[in-house]
Parts: structure tokens; sequence; C-alpha cells
């Protein structure tokens, strides 16, 4: 009887290796999962990012206002009825 018992608690302990520690464990699962969280949170902050970009190419697209704010604060360009002032600071050692 002993025999008999040992043999099913080494069947069993077989038959549970798989699921504790196999290839489709419990524990990958769980790495797997918060592997898919990661990724749906990095996916989600690319949404947001993409959103972002898609307003500007319709604004760039549709609207003057735009192209003219790019144009002064990254090329330093002013209208031609514009006067341009550059105020000078007095050097610290002055």
């Amino acid at each position: 009887m002993k025999l008999l018992t040992l043999a099913l608690v080494a069947l069993i302990l077989l038959i549970q290796y798989p699921l504790w520690l196999g290839k489709g464990s419990w524990l990958r699962v769980w790495e797997v999962d918060q592997q898919i969280r990661a990724q749906r949170e990095a996916n989600r902050r690319l949404q947001e990012r993409n959103s972002g970009l898609e307003a500007e190419v319709r604004d760039l697209k549709v609207g003057l206002e735009a192209i003219e704010e790019r144009a002064r604060s990254e090329l330093g360009m002013i209208r031609r009825d514009e006067i341009f002032f550059q105020v000078l600071e007095d050097a610290p050692g002055r």
C-alpha cells in the first residue's frame, strides 16, 4: 500500500510540474502578462504622441498661423511691416 501511495504522489508531482515550472507555467503566464501591460502603456504613450503630431500636421496644412509661428520661433523671421529690435543686456563685468 505504501508503494502505491508513493507512486501516486510521484505521478501527481509529475503532472503538476508543467503547470508550475514548465513552458506554459503560471510563472511564464505572469511574466507575459507583465510584458503585455508594459507594451500597452508604451503604445498608449506613442498614440498620444501620434495624436499630437497629427494635429500639428493638420494645423500646418490648413492654417497659416502655425507656419508663421514656426518661421518666427525657429528661423527668426519677421514680417515686412515689422521693425526688429534687439535688446542687449550689460555684461556682468561692467
